[in-house]
């Protein structure tokens, strides 16, 4: 097995790299590693090693998971656990590492949502899929309409006081609903360190729903997901559909979401881009993160060479 060694200078860059993640002592990687795509059983391990090992060789410290990441469910997490066996057991404390339950999961009525049945099964597997102790954050992966906020919360503040996880944040919920897990979670010194939201040039709604500004005023980092738009906001659609695209797939991305409207927007994008001697994706990138209140930018990649390019969002003159 050919053994993984950090490269020595990946901190070299540190005053750039990382944001506060809100009012706590966690920094984060101005730019992270999402595992939603590319990293589960269907993915060659050896190419996401490579990723993986590129990120941490670049100061992405942050590594974002969640329960049914894959496919299948489960798979990314068990990537991770071999990635840890095998190359960063060495390096856990230097990874800051998130998982989430909130979406389907197993058959049944304690499979999905909100539900401490749920959330507390589901964070167990996810430390035996992951080989870990403890996640050093914990979300609730989306609002949940009919369990009790207090239950879902409550199951959020024991997770940590049983030592699963040293931090909690929530993913994609309303603005009330944020304001009152703020509060709560505050009240029983538990406090919400991030709220993970989508965030890109044509998804704006946590900045129009006012929820970027709560966060940036009551101390709470925000990590933005999907900010290329699952690859609209590139120029892998100005002249066409390829056949290997996620949108001639099907699953995620819709062939009808690429309107007129959108194309002569993306090329007028691109436009600008070149004229700065850059890309769409690298300006895409840098949008949010000169967005007031954004501590992170969640990127995924398919190969170490996307990764390079995304990375390039972030220079010591930002």
């Amino acid at each position: 097995m050919n053994t993984y060694s950090a490269d020595s200078h990946r901190y070299d860059n540190t005053p750039h790299l990382y944001n506060r993640c809100g009012l706590s002592g966690v920094l984060l990687p101005r730019v992270s590693l999402g595992f939603w795509h590319n990293f589960g059983a269907n993915d060659p391990f050896e190419r996401s090693r490579a990723i993986t090992r590129y990120a941490f060789d670049h100061g992405i410290t942050h590594f974002d998971l969640a329960n049914n990441y894959g496919p299948p469910y489960g798979s990314a997490e068990e990537t991770l656990g071999r990635l840890m066996d095998e190359d960063f057991l060495l390096y856990r404390d230097e990874l800051f590492i998130a998982t989430k339950a909130g979406y389907d999961m197993w058959p049944g009525p304690y499979g999905n949502w909100g539900s401490r049945k749920y959330l507390m099964a589901s964070l167990d597997q996810s430390l035996q899929r992951m080989h870990l102790d403890y996640v050093d954050l914990f979300y609730s992966h989306r609002y949940d309409p009919q369990t009790p906020l207090e239950e879902t919360l409550q199951a959020l503040v024991d997770v940590v006081r049983a030592g699963k996880a040293l931090y909690v944040g929530i993913s994609r919920w309303p603005l009330e609903a944020l304001k009152r897990a703020d509060e709560y979670l505050r009240a029983h010194d538990v406090p919400l360190l991030i709220y993970q939201g989508r965030l890109n040039l044509l998804d704006r709604e946590p900045q129009e729903e006012g929820i970027l500004d709560y966060c940036a005023d009551h101390g709470i980092g925000f990590i933005a997901f999907s900010p290329l738009a699952q690859g609209l906001l590139t120029d892998r659609y100005l002249n066409g559909i390829p056949a290997d695209s996620r949108m001639a797939q099907g699953r995620f991305l819709k062939q009808d979401r690429l309107t007129p409207e959108l194309l002569t927007y993306l090329r007028q994008l691109q436009t600008e881009a070149q004229a700065q001697g850059r890309t769409i994706s690298e300006n895409a990138l840098r949008w949010i993160l000169a967005q007031r209140g954004i501590t992170s930018v969640l990127v995924g990649a398919s190969s170490v060479e996307q990764l390079q390019k995304n990375l390039q969002c972030i220079t010591p003159c930002d």
